[in-house]
């Protein structure tokens, strides 16, 4: 009889910060009965990724075994855990299991891809469990930057892995439920055998600060400032959003929501009951009516994304308001890495306006939703696991986040994307890899990120592109002169002359040397198009474009 066996795989998380998605299985191998924690995304650059709209985990792995998938469990609402769930289901067909305010935001993801979102189970969080073939999971309660966050215990007959999520240490969130030391002191007394645990802020040695710690400072920042204020923060970010309503409405301010996200995300989290005692807010209509120094915008794009409500005020009005000189503009994130180009754009648009601009340089308006290196040592005193698994974090941070734990007395292992481990036995062994990758939303399609399209699109925005037409009588001669349209490269050359005009003047010289053979054979004959096209122009400009041939033929 084969043995079974429990297994850990993830597909996105590991190794960076975003797109989470890891598996669990348990039974024989090869024929283990799994479950899928968390479907998120990441967000593109244009450096890297120019055109496409949301980055999520290449799932070909777990589609190929979808009659093997009992359930996916969604641990919060953040966009890196639930937001592929609507383009990746239909693959995977899968019952959703979520709390009610994440799995409300779960059935929008559903809904606005046309699905049904039925197959969003609502669950309450521990002592219940949910059955899932050999899994038991338990949703545990923790504190984080979006409310109703979840770390998951999952029972199996191989032993209890808690997979902690994103969460941090705080006894005092605002809205949401506090992290509960007993909760997970209670837990770990019954047995834990892998700790599966988010990585991020490991590097930052001082204890995590509340959420209730802003308070004093965002309303005395608000109570004194002139002119009109708007506050960019992440809308999931509930507490926050409340906490700037409050501080604006203490003020004497008006408070106006800006952002489709922001209004939505408030409205679910009133909807589900998670969110009372929320001051009113006025219609963008009616604030355009409210003098400036009562009025207070709550608006999105933290990430200075460009649609977004705070980088249009940025360019000038935005649903009847603009920003003028003396008003306040007030940062309440962090940036993520990568984005720091586009917030600086927006900013300094701000600062030309004569605009004050506040951000968290100083610490006083942000705190960080994940679990401080202090935090982490709490929570393996706590929960006391047999060995520490880290997650959600580049490859540093997991390296590091290893080596705490093994200082601490703790076995720890290290699992990028793609590598499965074995987590039967006392300590992890090595499963097999399994080929990874991404796939990116481009418009309202899906495609590899290996399959060419981004590649190309790079190689024309670096190179620029030709198109070179050319018509061709019944005896493969030419009829008339060949046609080259560049497009994104210098109109004249260093020769003075219209590239298009030395492209097709030796295109022209290249047709009467080429043979009949050369003639009606289209691949030949494109090579040698090609070919001339890039020469020229590495002659004329400096550059290789991309060129694309079209032949017609007369029958």
């Amino acid at each position: 009889m084969t043995a079974n066996r429990l297994i850990y795989l993830p597909l996105g998380g590991a190794g960076e910060i975003g797109m989470n998605c890891y598996v669990y299985g348990y039974g024989p191998e090869g024929r283990e009965r799994l479950i899928v924690v968390d479907l998120g995304v990441t967000f593109p650059d244009m450096d890297t990724t120019p055109g496409v709209d949301l980055i999520m985990p290449n799932v070909d792995w777990l589609a190929e075994r979808a009659d093997r998938i009992e359930g996916i469990f969604i641990t919060h609402g953040h966009e890196d855990h639930v937001g592929a769930l609507g383009h990746l289901w239909p693959r995977l067909r899968a019952p959703v299991h979520a709390r009610r305010f994440t799995g409300a935001l779960a059935k929008l993801k559903m809904e606005d891809q046309g699905l049904d979102g039925s197959v969003v189970q609502i669950h309450t969080p521990r002592p219940d469990w949910v059955q899932a073939g050999p899994f038991k999971v338990q949703f545990v309660p923790v504190s984080h930057s979006i409310p109703e966050s979840s770390a998951l215990l999952i029972d199996t007959p191989a032993g209890r892995v808690l997979h902690s999520g994103d969460f941090k240490l705080d006894a005092d969130p605002g809205v949401g439920e506090p992290w509960d030391p007993e909760v997970f002191a209670a837990i770990g007394a019954e047995g834990v055998k892998v700790l599966t645990c988010d990585s991020t802020n490991v590097f930052s040695t001082h204890p995590g600060r509340s959420e209730s710690s802003l308070h004093t400072p965002l309303q005395e920042l608000i109570a004194n400032a002139r002119g009109l204020v708007a506050a960019t923060t992440f809308a999931s970010n509930v507490s926050r959003v409340k906490t700037l309503a409050l501080a604006g409405r203490a003020a004497g301010r008006s408070v106006c929501l800006m952002g489709r996200a922001m209004r939505k995300m408030v409205s679910v989290a009133q909807e589900t009951g998670i969110l009372t005692g929320f001051p009113p807010t006025i219609s963008p209509e009616d604030a355009a009516q409210v003098p400036r120094q009562n009025l207070m915008l709550i608006v999105t794009g933290t990430q200075g994304e460009r649609r977004a409500a705070s980088a249009q005020l940025s360019r000038g009005k935005y649903l009847g308001m603009q920003m003028k000189e003396g008003d306040t503009f007030l940062l309440s994130s962090k940036t993520i890495p990568g984005n720091e180009r586009d917030v600086g754009r927006v900013v300094n648009a701000f600062s030309e306006m004569g605009v004050e601009v506040v951000d968290d340089s100083g610490g006083l308006y942000h705190v960080s939703g994940h679990a401080n290196r202090p935090d982490l040592e709490t929570m393996h005193r706590l929960v006391l696991p047999d060995v520490v698994i880290p997650m959600h974090g580049e490859h540093r941070h997991m390296r590091e986040h290893a080596k705490l734990a093994i200082a601490n007395g703790m076995a720890a292992e290290i699992a990028p994307n793609g590598m499965m481990l074995d987590l039967t036995g006392e300590t992890p062994e090595l499963a097999e890899y399994i080929e990874t990758g991404r796939i990116y939303l481009d418009g309202s399609v899906l495609v590899g990120a290996l399959d060419g399209v981004v590649r190309d699109r790079i190689r024309m925005a670096l190179n620029g592109h030709v198109i070179v037409t050319l018509l061709l009588d019944e005896d493969d001669a030419p009829l008339g002169e060949p046609w080259a349209e560049p497009m994104g490269l210098p109109e004249i050359g260093k020769g003075g002359r219209p590239l298009a005009e030395v492209i097709e003047a030796d295109l022209a010289d290249f047709l009467d040397r080429a043979g009949a053979k050369v003639m009606r054979d289209d691949e030949k004959l494109d090579d040698g198009v090609r070919r001339v096209v890039r020469q020229v122009s590495m002659e004329e400009i400096g550059k290789k474009p991309e060129v694309t041939v079209v032949v017609s033929r007369l029958a």
